[in-house]
């Protein structure tokens, strides 16, 4: 039961994208523009975690339950 080295980096390059996005609305004035970015950035991020952790609990669930 290993994480994927891919997600890792995957939430790392969103990471790097939202704030590469981020510094460049906030340079242009857009100050709200860039918080949306970051709310959506770190938004997708959460749903990936929380995917995550659901299969880990749903791995979790069959090895206490034997499914």
């Amino acid at each position: 039961m290993s994480v994927d080295s891919s997600l890792i980096f995957q939430i790392a390059g969103i990471g790097i994208i939202i704030a590469f996005i981020t510094t460049i609305l906030k340079q242009l004035g857009k100050e709200e523009y860039a918080h949306w970015a970051t709310l959506v950035g770190f938004l997708y991020v959460l749903y990936l975690v929380t995917t995550i952790v659901s299969n880990l609990f749903q791995r979790i669930k069959a090895v206490f339950l034997f499914q």
